[in-house]
């Protein structure tokens, strides 16, 4: 490599070297904050993710190919670069009272957010196989540790096991999936993967290498038949990890996804019949399991999965719209979900966890602004208008139906109904059920502002969506 492609290369990578060299430093002053002002690692840590996105933005006009055709900084990166800054910057600020209140305002805390944060970033900007498998490596080995993270508790040690064990289990798929690609392509880049399988109908081989590649995958977004880490690893990891973890990481994945199959596998037409049954029986298995949940989180993490089923039939549908629509949904479920585990951070106030759903009985009648943002984010996930996550559902059943796949589209509508009726469960017991206790959530100022940020981004969108629906189609893949 050049001194000249070198330079290019760091010019590229900039915003993921301000991360790791800021979550660095942080690891080092850490140890020098006393007790009581933790706050201090809070806003270095936010100072660190808004210097890499001012890096990211100045970086956005142009695709800048990077070591060896194996990173590119281009439009499809920047946007999702952006969503995982917001969902990590708000959670920084809901970390800043939860993490008091649990014992975990450590710098290594918010350290290992921000080594997640970059193992996200490579993620977004991969273009071979292998720098896709370090960023993943970077980012689930520190969501690894997260989960674990309230080390007194049982359920978090148990979750973080799990989630440890089944994860090292799909890593290991997702490799002999990409051994395979090399063996049959001689290459593990996406663009030589690309010229190898167009025109021609995939080989057996190369079926079961996507097959191998897809489990790695939807591993890491939580869909069927890998699922089984969601439910117990959302109600055991501490609330402000679950909340990023639930936005952040499954955008990333999904950022794979996109690259990997709407691009060098694009061949592989066999490929979309077990992709498409992957979406229906993972939004299937997320809404009905959901209905009988008590406990939030619970409830939270199987419509998690719900909603990564509907994502995946934007990849279902492919092509420009396709992928369009499947970042305008992650974008807006960043606000929605983000806001609804804000309510539920707020509920973390002296013998109240916020994790029952009995807990928000009667939660209109002593606060009805609260309550009030707390139906829109529920609503939002529903996919009532006219909030954002109405247009999110609404343009990717458009994509499909485009696309031919109307059978597809009307079981997501069925389905959605289905998903609708525990999200107005949950509505129901704030407004007509009667108040069992009062207590005082938890309103710091940086949870009041990221309910505030949310609730603008959840209804902003809403009002406006062709706009950013505009923004997401000028980033399919550069624009």
């Amino acid at each position: 490599m050049t001194a000249a492609a070198l330079l290019q290369s760091v010019l590229a990578s900039l915003p993921e070297i301000l991360v790791i060299t800021g979550a660095c430093i942080l690891l080092i002053l850490g140890e020098f904050v006393r007790k009581g002002q933790e706050h201090l690692l809070v806003w270095a840590s936010i100072a660190v993710v808004l210097s890499a996105a001012l890096a990211t933005l100045l970086l956005a006009g142009e695709v800048r190919p990077a070591y060896t055709g194996m990173f590119v900084a281009d439009r499809f990166a920047v946007f999702f670069k952006f969503v995982f800054y917001l969902a990590t910057i708000l959670t920084f600020l809901l970390s800043r009272k939860y993490a008091d209140i649990e014992g975990i305002g450590s710098s290594e805390y918010y350290v290992l957010l921000l080594f997640t944060l970059s193992g996200m970033m490579i993620m977004a900007s991969a273009t071979d196989l292998l720098s896709i498998y370090v960023g993943l490596e970077l980012m689930v080995l520190c969501t690894y540790v997260l989960t674990g993270f309230l080390r007194k508790e049982r359920r978090s040690n148990e979750a973080a096991l799990k989630y440890v064990i089944l994860g090292a289990v799909s890593t290991g798929i997702f490799l002999y999936g990409v051994s395979l690609v090399y063996g049959l392509t001689g290459t593990t880049q996406l663009n030589a993967m690309a010229q190898a399988v167009t025109g021609d109908r995939l080989d057996p081989g190369l079926l079961l290498a996507v097959v191998f590649i897809v489990a790695g995958l939807v591993f890491k977004i939580g869909a069927v038949p890998f699922h089984m880490w969601v439910p117990d690893v959302y109600e055991g990891a501490p609330t402000t990890v679950t909340a990023f973890m639930s936005v952040g990481p499954k955008a990333a994945g999904f950022a794979v996804i996109l690259r990997v199959f709407l691009n060098p596998l694009v061949a592989a037409s066999d490929a979309w019949i077990v992709v498409a049954v992957i979406a229906v029986v993972t939004m299937a298995l997320g809404s009905f399991v959901a209905l009988v949940q008590d406990n939030f989180k619970r409830l939270l993490a199987y419509s998690s999965i719900a909603h990564a089923g509907f994502a995946i039939l934007g990849v279902v549908a492919g092509g420009e719209d396709g992928i369009a629509s499947v970042m305008f949904y992650l974008l807006i479920y960043a606000f929605m979900n983000l806001g609804i585990f804000g309510a539920v951070i707020m509920m973390r106030n002296g013998n109240s966890s916020g994790e029952v759903i009995d807990d928000y009985a009667g939660f209109a009648k002593p606060h009805p602004v609260l309550a009030l943002l707390m139906l829109l984010y529920l609503f939002s996930l529903a996919g009532i208008p006219p909030t954002a996550g109405f247009f999110a559902k609404f343009y990717v059943l458009s994509a499909l139906v485009e696309r031919g796949f109307v059978a597809l589209a009307v079981i997501a509508v069925l389905l959605s109904a289905v998903a609708a009726y525990f999200y107005i469960r949950v509505v129901m017991v704030i407004y007509m059920r009667e108040p069992q206790r009062v207590f005082e959530p938890a309103l710091t100022p940086s949870v009041r502002a990221t309910l505030a940020f949310t609730a603008a981004g959840t209804i902003g969108i809403g009002l406006f969506p062709a706009w950013f629906l505009r923004l997401a189609h000028s980033s399919v893949f550069g624009g």
